[in-house]
């Protein structure tokens, strides 16, 4: 396992517990004590966790922006189950936006296989992963300055979006939360996620469990700017029952079904 793999893995671990010891991270990954310690350390620098006596917590920054192979590496099961069922939402022959995130990569492999499409998206990843698809699609990529997590964003990315209208928007987040909306730790990022809001007809956020509660510095929209919100079983019944409260609507999937809640 390379070592970024393996701090993804311990990235997850801290999310879905709320922390972890040195001890069971060895025991865990199959490596030393000093390995784990340089992975935290690394962690810690980037504002992912925060270091406490023999372990570490999820970091109390908001400001925190992980690269994409990191969070490329999270919750991929979540994240597949997530892209099928968001890519059967697709009529052919309509235009569609994806944003950037590793949720919306997930998809764009469903996405480059449907047929007629023009995709709107602000990611090189999404793009490059719609063009080397059999079916040909019309890709915009929207230009503008790349961020740690792979996004075109600033003036001329925004420019561009509030240039073009599109049937549906695939929107990733960072983060959801009851009070503080959608967000995400980019403050230019959250702008042009605003620009996509604006031009789409239908918004469909695409996020799993673990971004429930997670508060970045920057808020692109209350929880109501979904018209429907695609997550996974792993989120917890009080959450749930929150989501279908403020969405238009929730749609819940596991890995082998789809439960719908209205």
């Amino acid at each position: 396992m390379l070592a970024r793999q393996r701090q993804a893995r311990i990235l997850d671990e801290v999310r879905r517990a709320g922390g972890v010891r040195v001890s069971e991270l060895t025991t865990l990954l199959g490596v030393s004590d000093m390995t784990i310690r340089r992975d935290l350390d690394q962690l810690s620098i980037e504002g992912s966790i925060q270091k406490v006596h023999g372990g570490a917590v999820l970091g109390s920054h908001v400001t925190e922006e992980p690269g994409f192979e990191v969070k490329s590496a999270l919750a991929q099961p979540a994240k597949l189950a997530i892209a099928t069922r968001a890519a059967e939402l697709i009529t052919p022959g309509t235009a569609v936006a994806l944003s950037a995130g590793t949720t919306t990569w997930s998809l764009g492999r469903f996405v480059a296989m449907i047929a007629g499409l023009t995709v709107v998206t602000n990611s090189t990843t999404v793009a490059d992963t719609i063009s080397a698809g059999e079916t040909k699609q019309t890709v915009i990529l929207t230009g503008g300055v790349r961020t740690p997590s792979a996004a075109l964003v600033g003036p001329v990315a925004d420019a561009t979006i509030r240039s073009l209208h599109f049937d549906q928007l695939f929107l990733g987040v960072h983060g959801m939360d009851p009070h503080a909306g959608f967000t995400t730790p980019n403050l230019a990022e959250a702008e042009t996620n605003r620009a996509l809001i604006s031009r789409a007809r239908q918004v469909i956020v695409v996020a799993d469990s673990s971004k429930w509660a997670t508060v970045g510095l920057a808020d692109f929209g209350p929880l109501s700017v979904a018209d429907v919100l695609i997550t996974d079983e792993g989120l917890p019944a009080e959450a749930r029952a929150t989501l279908a409260e403020f969405v238009g609507e929730l749609m819940v999937v596991s890995y082998e079904t789809i439960e719908l809640v209205r």
